[in-house]
């Protein structure tokens, strides 16, 4: 199943998505509509609605809260980009210019807490609390994930647990939120609920450890961004983390020194070095662990066209080019 076949599983729900995100954008403050719109519409995969809708579906939901739910999911997502980008001083996304590119810091701080609140609103509006309690304490975390991550920038001593902690947390984390809410929406059988809790998970560390995967082998012109991005904000990814366990004296302090300096300068090298220490394909590995184990969380469910696109998107976040 591509990845086309699996957003046609949903298609009537994600039109429904599509124009309810449209209709919430409207404020009384056209930069705010501007700069949310920009976004918004910047090309991205729709991953974490995708998987309200598919969870939901999955478990036999009837009712139409899964769209709002998946809207609320890809509000939260979208301030967090823009808020990252300002942190992480991006002026590339998805190949287009960034918010903070095209109209400054501020501005895209503020839409993105627009984008918080917006997502709150709607959420008092579905009136499940079981519900609330998770996406509330989801963006808590990606908050936490992100000050973490700060901490550990330029830093090349961060432990693979730490970078999972970090993964965890500012990825998988939403991945997660979206795929147990979306079942919280459609059964009250407490085991699908987690068995979907976990695969959310999953899923969203293999997508992540791919990404970092792409940063020293994708192709700019497919991802929309820079090879070697990560290292430039001086992010201790796990391909690099695995490099300096397993790679000579001198190639480690090449690898130790960019991190620090946040210094692309050597990517070549490095990106050379990651190869030879076959970190990129420990990296895949565990990926691939991930998908495997997302795939299983799902054993127990009833066949259907939305449970064959689950398993299909697990599969296709570990073999992917962008």
């Amino acid at each position: 199943m591509h990845l086309d076949e699996i957003y046609q599983t949903v298609s009537a729900d994600f039109e429904e998505v599509n124009q309810l995100i449209n209709a919430q954008l409207n404020s009384r403050v056209p930069l705010v509509e501007n700069i949310a719109q920009y976004i918004v519409e910047s090309g991205g995969k729709r991953m974490r609605p995708l998987l309200v809708l598919l969870s939901a579906r999955a478990l036999g939901y009837q009712g139409v809260q899964h769209i709002k739910l998946a809207t609320i999911i890809e509000f939260l997502h979208t301030a967090t980009l823009l808020h990252d980008d300002v942190v992480d001083t991006s002026e590339l996304r998805r190949g287009k210019s960034t918010a903070n590119a095209q109209w400054g810091n501020a501005p895209s701080v503020l839409v993105g807490d627009f984008l918080y609140s917006r997502a709150f609103q709607m959420m008092v509006e579905i009136g499940e609390m079981p519900i609330m309690d998770i996406l509330a304490n989801a963006t808590n975390v990606i908050a936490e994930g992100e000050v973490f991550q700060l901490m550990n920038a330029k830093n090349p001593d961060v432990s693979e647990k730490n970078y999972f902690s970090v993964i965890e947390s500012k990825t998988a984390m939403l991945f997660e939120a979206a795929s147990h809410t979306g079942a919280m929406l459609a059964s009250n059988d407490r085991e699908k609920q987690t068995a979907l809790k976990v695969y959310g998970l999953q899923l969203g560390l293999a997508f992540q450890l791919i990404d970092d995967v792409l940063d020293y082998e994708g192709d700019t012109t497919i991802m929309g961004k820079n090879i070697g991005d990560d290292l430039a904000e001086g992010k201790p990814t796990l391909p690099l983390i695995h490099a300096m366990q397993h790679a000579n004296e001198r190639d480690r302090k090449i690898i130790r020194q960019a991190i620090r300096q946040g210094n692309v300068a050597a990517i070549d090298k490095i990106s050379e070095i990651v190869l030879q220490s076959g970190a990129l394909d420990y990296t895949k590995r565990r990926a691939i662990e991930c998908s495997e184990k997302a795939i299983l969380a799902l054993a127990k469910f009833e066949p259907s066209s939305h449970l064959d696109a689950l398993k299909a998107l697990a599969h296709l976040s570990v073999h992917r080019n962008k």
